[in-house]
């Protein structure tokens, strides 16, 4: 079985789309009209911005979706029977899977993203990327620092990304390796994604998906809240929202679409993150690009 998956804020690159938008009208319709639905030429700003520019939350996000819809417009869908996206890449996922309309799902990213930065302007704080220690182990040791410092996305066996209150998690960070961790590096992020810190935006972002047309999926989406799959509406709803403060599951997802027949990987948007981890995470699969 062959399932899509969509990456998620990192993957974005200067340049981005360029090819495509360059070579298919349909993707320069698609582009140009995100455009007028953000109401500012976030193209231009993807094929000829700076690195920083890019790494602004309200770029970043808009833009990788962007990216990874007008990818599965190119690959036609691929004839898929599975879907999932790492934190982001959940919302361009739902729009391959037919949830929710390009519009809608584009609107919904670019509130998710200003809701984001509003709660890390309100709560200084950070994350860190604990590589060579068990999960287990690293969920024991966030328990017993003070303060806010949580598991944030399981990437892969061996590596996990903590997040929370920037003193907390720098804590938690000697604590790791003492406890035997390879590295344990703060990250370049601005806020702790994933984390009870983001509960203002959650409640932001709640709103804006309650108002939101969500239709029955035509093919499961394997969220990462439940990695599981689901196709209710109101379900993928309900688990958007608790996304913005729970981890990202990313390592049981990918086994439970393993368990559930996939066998072929295909990471639709900029970059190869996914595949990276998902090779290690199962090294027998099929791992490839969309285009």
């Amino acid at each position: 079985m062959k399932a899509l998956v969509f990456p998620g804020q990192g993957s974005q690159y200067v340049g981005m789309g360029k090819e495509l938008y360059d070579s298919r009208r349909d993707v320069k319709d698609l582009m140009d009209s995100a455009n007028e639905i953000l109401g500012f030429d976030l193209v231009s700003i993807m094929f000829n911005g700076t690195d920083e520019d890019l790494k602004k939350t309200s770029v970043t996000q808009p833009a990788i979706f962007l990216h990874s819809v007008a990818a599965v417009k190119v690959a036609n869908g691929l004839g898929a029977e599975m879907v999932a996206g790492h934190s982001l890449g959940e919302f361009s996922a739902l729009v391959a899977n037919g949830v929710l309309s390009f519009e809608d799902g584009l609107k919904l990213v670019y509130e998710r993203a200003q809701a984001m930065q509003m709660a890390c302007d309100i709560n200084p704080s950070s994350m860190a990327a604990i590589l060579g220690l068990e999960d287990s182990k690293v969920e024991e040791i966030c328990a017993t620092i003070e303060g806010i410092v949580v598991p944030a996305n399981y990437n892969c066996p061996g590596q996990l990304v903590i997040s929370g209150e920037t003193t907390s998690v720098e804590k938690a960070c000697e604590a790791l390796k003492a406890a035997g961790a390879k590295r344990a590096l703060l990250l370049p992020v601005n806020g702790a994604f994933h984390s009870p810190l983001m509960m203002p935006a959650q409640e932001r972002l709640a709103s804006a998906i309650e108002k939101t047309n969500f239709r029955k999926a035509t093919i499961p989406v394997y969220q990462n809240i439940t990695t599981t799959a689901i196709s209710d509406p109101e379900e993928i709803k309900k688990n958007l929202i608790a996304q913005l403060t729970g981890p990202v599951k990313w390592t049981q997802s990918v086994q439970n679409m393993i368990k559930d027949g996939a066998s072929n990987f295909v990471e639709v948007g900029p970059g190869k993150t996914l595949q990276g981890l998902i090779k290690k995470i199962d090294s027998e699969v099929f791992v490839a690009s969309a285009i």
